[in-house]
């Protein structure tokens, strides 16, 4: 018999930055309310569908024993035909956060010097970003947000140095509304240096009425340094499928499909992409419908003398600090659910029309008002 002291076990353990990690939180379902249809305005969903000849493309199928086109050729050169770009220079991903997934992958995370590269962003903005900056090892910089929802363009200039590999701009942002405009992002991009990637993030572009907007495809064209990204999941009603794309020059594309996950759009979400970019004119209708709503949102609930940021996405931004989880209790009392982050604010999504007067009713109640000071 052996006198050797027997092994002790020792647990696999995931790499320390995930214990620093924020949680993605998605939208929750809205509670059952008896007497009330339950509406899920949480996630930035479109509450519509896909146009029909998309969910005509989608019920002919595909050969699902077959792989995809790991390149989306197809998908790739309707969108180089729909916004005049090389299809060479389009990157496709899983959905706008999948495209982001392998720009980070590629240009962010340690140096050969085991310093990490700093990634700027704005904040409060799209809550995946610092789950996908950090898990590429590179350090999330934040940059707090103007009182009225808007980037401080200046700030996040002044946080730029050596470290700096990537800067992630979110125009309208998500989930406070403001768009960023071409004059104040032109000011930007010249004012950092030539090697720090600046990325986008559109993935709401289509709701956008602002005239003086920043519209990335131009900065594209203009700085080699700019990278755009957009998806399916909101205009086209296809966020079921994930499908999105980065749009950026030979430079910076010939990186990016080194680590492009292989086979992440389906022939199918490709072949319903293709379908609703054939049949956009039926897009930009839905699109409007939604406009249509939010205006009457943001004019219902500043009737009220509600304080909110400009909104340009499908969703509005009611910054009710403590106040914030009260709300969304009592909109959960009305078969709504909304989108509470904390003890900072609250983003309600653009729903069905029935859904949207139930919160303005909603609101018209709520003895608080949300504030921007």
């Amino acid at each position: 018999m052996s006198n050797e002291n027997p092994v002790t076990p020792v647990e696999v353990q995931p790499r320390p930055v995930l214990g620093q990690l924020p949680k993605y939180a998605a939208g929750k379902p809205p509670a059952v309310v008896p007497g009330l249809t339950s509406y899920k305005l949480s996630s930035n969903e479109n509450p519509q569908p896909p146009v029909p000849a998309v969910l005509a493309a989608i019920r002919e199928g595909v050969d699902f024993n077959r792989y995809p086109d790991p390149l989306a050729t197809k998908l790739r050169e309707a969108l180089a035909g729909y916004l005049d770009v090389p299809a060479e220079d389009i990157v496709t991903g899983a959905g706008s956060l999948g495209a982001l997934t392998q720009i980070l992958q590629t240009f962010a995370g340690q140096n050969d010097d085991d310093v990490a590269d700093e990634v700027i962003y704005a904040w409060r903005s799209f809550e995946a970003y610092p789950i996908v900056v950090q898990t590429t090892g590179a350090d999330a910089i934040e940059i707090p947000n103007l009182p009225d929802g808007r980037h401080d363009l200046d700030a996040m200039a002044a946080a730029v140095n050596a470290q700096t590999s990537v800067v992630l701009l979110c125009t309208p942002n998500n989930p406070t509304g403001p768009v960023l405009t071409t004059a104040e992002v032109e000011k930007f991009i010249n004012s950092v240096p030539a090697n720090v990637l600046i990325v986008i993030d559109e993935a709401y572009n289509e709701f956008v009425r602002a005239d003086d907007a920043v519209n990335g495809i131009e900065m594209y064209r203009k700085y080699p340094n700019v990278v755009v990204l957009r998806t399916f999941s909101k205009a086209h009603g296809l966020a079921n499928l994930r499908v999105g794309y980065s749009i950026s020059h030979p430079s910076i594309t010939q990186y990016l499909r080194v680590i492009a996950t292989p086979f992440a759009v389906s022939s199918l979400a490709e072949k319903a992409a293709v379908a609703s970019i054939e049949n956009i004119d039926g897009v930009v209708e839905s699109v409007q419908r939604v406009v249509d709503e939010r205006t009457r949102v943001v004019t219902g609930l500043r009737d009220l003398g509600w304080e909110i940021p400009d909104a340009q996405g499908n969703f509005v931004w009611l910054a009710f600090g403590d106040e914030t989880p009260e709300f969304a209790r009592v909109a959960g009392e009305q078969a709504l659910s909304v989108r509470a982050f904390g003890t900072e604010g609250l983003r309600v999504t653009i729903g069905e029309e029935e859904a949207n007067t139930r919160f303005l009713e909603l609101c018209s109640k709520y003895p608080k008002r949300p504030t921007l000071s």
